[in-house]
């Protein structure tokens, strides 16, 4: 009896050490700030137009115009032109396809999803330096009966602004 409630023991012991460890791992390895702007140290942005490598028209006016709303409603940054900001975003759609998403009970189409790859990039004008390089693939979807593609493209586009917006202004 002795010998079994000295296991326990020696397991609820061992058992709070690796509680404690992972706590400790989390703790100091965490980036995360109370500051609701993050570790971001840049102040004011420029959106250049974006690329559209698809034969999607007007996509690329619709993108740049987005992320541009979007930078001036997060308020986290200003928007400047060019050659007054410290960070010039720059972007590229390199895909555009439509494919069936859902089916129905009689293998019918129910469904369409929007795919779209972006490569974007936030560059230092200074230098030329990057602050961040990244292939971003957002996906809308939409209902064939009652929405129409442009709702599936909104969708993938309103997904990529959110993407952009975190990953330029969010410490995390």
């Amino acid at each position: 009896m002795n010998r079994l409630l000295t296991m326990r023991i020696k397991i609820k012991h061992r058992l709070k050490i690796l509680a404690l460890s992972i706590c400790a791992v989390f703790l100091t390895g965490c980036p995360y700030t109370m500051n609701p702007r993050g570790s971001v140290t840049i102040k004011t942005v420029a959106v250049e137009r974006f690329q559209n490598d698809t034969p999607e028209f007007a996509l690329a006016d619709q993108m740049t115009d987005a992320i541009i709303t979007a930078f001036i409603a997060d308020g986290t940054m200003k928007v400047l032109p060019k050659d007054q900001a410290e960070a010039v975003l720059y972007g590229k759609l390199t895909r555009y396809q439509r494919r069936p998403y859902e089916y129905d009970e009689n293998d019918q189409v129910t469904s369409y999803a929007v795919e779209m790859d972006f490569d974007i990039q936030l560059k230092k004008p200074a230098d030329d330096s990057l602050f961040w390089d990244e292939r971003m693939s957002q996906r809308g979807v939409y209902n064939l009966a009652s929405e129409s593609e442009e709702i599936g493209r909104q969708r993938a586009l309103e997904l990529l602004v959110q993407a952009i917006i975190n990953r330029t202004t969010k410490s995390w």
